[in-house]
């Protein structure tokens, strides 16, 4: 458990960019359209752009895990459970068949969602180089 923790900023880091490039990669081609849809475009707009909402929160994740403060760990916490949730509700949206057509699912769809994974374990184990004095101050004991 030591050894992830002391990772955790750089896979962190490695896990945004790759979700970063997820979101510009196709996700999910529908041959009915014959069209490849990503992150950012999907036709007529009819699925949103959660590129946007991904992108925002990978490098909300790098400043929680890069900045030693405990009440930015917490609220990783908090963001990136957020964040896997709606990952996997837009693996579920892009990829399910509708009116008889099955879209195939692309790498992106697949980097998407595996780095929100990885962000959420990063999340869970952060570095734990907190100062003394933080630590007393958030469990309320004093020196």
């Amino acid at each position: 458990m030591n050894s992830i923790s002391r990772y955790s900023k750089w896979v962190t880091l490695l896990a945004a960019i790759v979700m970063i490039i997820a979101c510009f990669l196709p996700w999910a081609y529908y041959p009915d359209l014959n069209k490849s849809f990503t992150g950012f475009f999907s036709e007529y707009n009819l699925y949103g752009k959660p590129g946007k909402w991904l992108t925002f929160m990978s490098f909300a994740s790098v400043v929680c895990q890069f900045v030693p403060r405990i009440s930015l760990k917490r609220l990783n916490l908090l963001l990136m459970a957020l964040n896997l949730a709606y990952a996997i509700k837009t693996f579920i949206v892009y990829v399910e068949c509708y009116r008889g057509y099955c879209p195939e699912k692309q790498v992106g769809i697949y980097l998407m969602l595996l780095s929100a994974v990885v962000l959420m374990i990063t999340a869970v184990f952060p570095s734990a180089s907190l100062k003394k004095t933080e630590l007393l101050s958030t469990t309320g004991k004093t020196e």
